[in-house]
């Protein structure tokens, strides 16, 4: 009895870990649609923050850019004598019109 308990209690203990996360976004209609990414790459002493776009038009990609903007790795602030800032881990910030 207690082996048949037991192995009821495993078994709901996996399939509650195992469920498939809820996808909340919507999938990407090619037909008609702009993806924006949204990234950044350290590359020795310089951080690369990278804007990928992709637009399609009729069920066609019509433009795909790529714009890299760059600074250094580390700005300390004369003022306050502070450590220095990584611009790697800057938070992101979005605004869509």
């Amino acid at each position: 009895m207690k082996k048949t308990l037991s192995l009821m209690v495993l078994t709901l203990a996996l399939t509650a870990c195992t469920e498939k996360p809820e996808n909340k976004l919507e999938s990407l209609d090619k037909k008609s649609a702009r993806e924006v990414t949204l990234s950044t790459e350290v590359v020795g002493d310089t951080v690369l923050h990278l804007v990928k776009q992709r637009i399609w038009a009729n069920g066609e990609l019509i433009l795909a850019k790529v714009d890299t903007l760059k600074t250094s790795q580390q700005i300390i602030d004369s003022k306050t004598n502070q450590e220095p800032a990584t611009m790697a881990k800057v938070p992101i910030y979005v605004t869509v019109e």
